[in-house]
């Protein structure tokens, strides 16, 4: 039987109705921006950690410290207000909805980065950037149309929703949505 590349990830379940929200807005961005892959629907989120192929032991340490971690965290809302890519400026390797500054998402963020920590797991230092992955790899023939500064400000009517939920998301490449939700943790 071959082993199938799978990883894990924690992230911030986005509400049915913001992911058909986004949804809507990207199928009207296609036409325009020619990305090689658009996100599906489904598998909108706000990763908060990647684990990358997960040991079972460590996971199941990891859940139990995330339980732990969040169990006096209250929902919070959050707004979806810009647009902006990473990679070069001309050729985005990916194209992102980014939200509001909250600094209870950058608590939450906080709580789940420390519970994989303490649970064994080497996690990526970079400073937290708060974003929801909606294409990736540009291939447009011209160079990528927008400044960073209109993308700042090209979200027309900001989208608002309450994060209620972490999820531990594991990967399925060769399926369409991606991401299956292994567990999931409520903030109160």
């Amino acid at each position: 039987m071959e082993h199938r590349q799978t990883h894990f990830f924690y992230a911030l379940k986005l509400p049915a109705e913001t992911k058909s929200q986004l949804n809507k807005y990207c199928q009207q961005l296609q036409g325009e921006l020619p990305f090689l892959r658009w996100v599906h629907g489904e598998d909108y989120h706000i990763t908060l950690a990647f684990l990358g192929d997960a040991p079972v032991e460590k996971l199941e340490l990891s859940k139990q410290f995330i339980q732990e971690q969040l169990s006096d965290d209250a929902e919070f809302s959050l707004t979806i207000q810009s647009l902006g890519t990473f990679g070069r400026k001309d050729s985005p390797r990916i194209f992102w909805a980014g939200v509001e500054q909250e600094p209870r998402l950058d608590a939450v963020r906080a709580a789940v980065f420390s519970a994989c920590t303490q649970a064994g797991f080497q996690l990526e230092s970079r400073p937290f950037h708060p974003h929801i992955t909606l294409a990736r790899k540009w291939k447009g023939e011209a160079p990528f149309p927008l400044t960073a500064e209109q993308l700042r400000l090209s979200f027309a009517e900001p989208i608002h929703f309450l994060a209620k939920e972490v999820v531990l998301y594991q990967t399925h490449l060769d399926k369409v949505p991606k991401y299956e939700a292994i567990a999931t943790f409520r903030l109160s």
